[in-house]
């Protein structure tokens, strides 16, 4: 008999839900052949591809990027032994997080794969909007590729295949991987529209400027720096044209009335439960620091919190600690509560009954990256002066004035200068391992955070440089990997 099966790709990255009725026999399996018939199947397949940044971006990528660093500890909320290990930089092919990291991106690229090879076949659809969510389909997947070529180095290399089951084959080297994400995003810049091309259900797709700002990225990490230099100059120098720039408040970026402005390059747009929420409210709302273990907010946690090196870490005056160090919290009494310790800010609605509510955006590229960037390229290639009016831009947004500008900087010390710089400006926002290993000062600064932290907050905090090496600048391949791929081989160190 016939079996009808119901697939909704829900946009809780976009606005809206596009759900398709599929009628299959005799397997319970999609078949592609009588799936690719239409615009709207099409047009699922990329919604599809954009579902699956929720798994990583809220909250995962948080807890593989920023816990194993010096930003973001665990919270009374969080007993979680494996959350423990990432804290604690006991890392192992066995940690269920970083496995999910891997499983997450490779099932955002077999989606890819889906849509960029079967959306040919559709003719009733224009050839531009056919063009453009192919594009769109290659931007995600050079994202996915980027976070696991980041994370792990060489990877499997799969391009054709459409199933996440069929996801085997020896690891290639990581140029390869990279050749690919730069082949994809070159194409997604050449067709993608500007943000103001697209229509109000459009809202959160990738766009030019995403496309160019996430490939200035590549190039920096890849350490082509005058390639990131000109690249983020076609968006940094014409900004206008792309419709970005800075809030000229910091904590406009998380406001539900201006958080997809001018800053939001490219993001997770979050709606109230039953749709896609943002979880990340309940995680690092308040809990335990609050008098009587409650602040009568239905959902909050305190799982996640900062670091107490990044909470001294900001200098007076600097708008940014209120909310990446948040000490005072409505509850839907309309009552403030104080904290006995800071919490981060950013997912925080004051005044909701239930953390479910939180509708929160989730930034995966900010603007302020791109300057920050541009600002480090620029350093990189020798063109000092333009450099600092770029970092400046940041410090002046986050002081309210020009009090906290840095002046006559090195090349070295400007290079310290960006690195606090991203480390006060993006939180909780999945940067920080990126950039430590990156920039090669991962295993040092670990070390230097771990004799801060022991000292100002848990003496225990000396572990982490005990247990640090200088092979964590990857990731473990996932235990479950190895024994599903015999061709996959481990990281060394792991």
């Amino acid at each position: 008999m016939k079996k009808i099966i119901y697939i909704c790709f829900l946009g809780g990255f976009l606005s809206m839900s596009s759900c398709t009725f599929l009628d299959e026999s005799p397997v319970d399996r999609l078949v592609m052949d009588n799936f690719y018939a239409s615009d709207k199947d099409a047009q699922a397949a990329v919604d599809a591809t954009y579902q699956q940044l929720i798994p990583i971006y809220n909250r995962n990528m948080y807890l593989v990027c920023d816990l194993p660093t010096d930003i973001h500890k665990n919270g009374l909320g969080m007993p979680n032994a494996v959350l423990q290990d990432l804290e604690f930089l006991r890392h192992s092919p066995e940690n269920t997080f970083i496995a999910d990291m891997w499983g997450d991106n490779y099932a955002g690229i077999m989606k890819a794969n889906a849509a960029i090879n079967n959306i040919p076949r559709v003719t009733t659809m224009s050839s531009s909007v056919q063009a453009r969510l192919i594009a769109e389909a290659k931007f995600l997947r050079a994202l996915y590729y980027f976070n696991l070529v980041r994370f792990f180095g060489d990877v499997p290399l799969i391009t054709k295949l459409d199933d996440i089951n069929d996801a085997v084959g020896p690891r290639v080297a990581k140029e390869q991987i990279y050749d690919l994400i730069l082949s994809d995003l070159t194409e997604a810049e050449n067709v993608l529209p500007l943000r103001s091309e697209y229509g109000a259900t459009d809202e959160a797709r990738a766009t030019k400027g995403a496309a160019k700002i996430l490939l200035g990225k590549v190039y920096l990490t890849q350490g082509e720096f005058n390639k990131a230099k000109d690249k983020l100059a076609e968006v940094v120098e014409h900004e206008k044209e792309f419709g970005y720039g800075l809030h000229s408040e910091y904590k406009a970026n998380w406001d539900t009335e201006t958080e997809a402005g001018i800053e939001a390059v490219f993001y997770i747009e979050f709606k109230e439960s039953p749709l896609p929420n943002n979880g990340e409210m309940g995680l690092a709302g308040p809990k335990y620091s609050a008098p009587g273990g409650s602040i009568g907010i239905g959902g909050s946690n305190e799982a996640d919190i900062p670091t107490m090196e990044l909470h001294d870490s900001y200098g007076e005056g600097d708008k940014r600690k209120d909310l990446n160090c948040k000490y005072d919290f409505m509850n839907s009494k309309g009552e403030m509560i104080k904290t006995s310790i800071p919490l981060f800010g950013k997912y925080w609605i004051d005044g909701i009954s239930h953390c479910n509510k939180c509708d929160i955006n989730m930034h995966i590229i900010r603007y302020a990256d791109a300057i920050l960037m541009y600002a480090e390229a620029l350093n990189e290639v020798g063109e000092s002066t333009k450099a600092l009016q770029n970092l400046n831009r940041i410090r002046e947004r986050a002081y309210g004035n020009t009090s906290g500008n840095y002046s006559g900087l090195s090349q070295d010390a400007f290079r310290d200068a960006i690195l606090k710089e991203r480390f006060l400006e993006f939180p909780l926002e999945g940067h920080r391992w990126f950039d430590l290993v990156r920039t090669g000062k991962f295993v040092q600064r670990m070390k230097e955070h771990s004799v801060y932290e022991a000292k100002v907050a848990e003496a225990n905090k000396t572990d982490i440089a005990a247990n640090i090496k200088d092979y964590m600048v990857l990731m473990p391949i996932p235990q479950r990997e190895l024994d599903l791929n015999p061709e996959l081989t481990q990281n060394p160190g792991y």
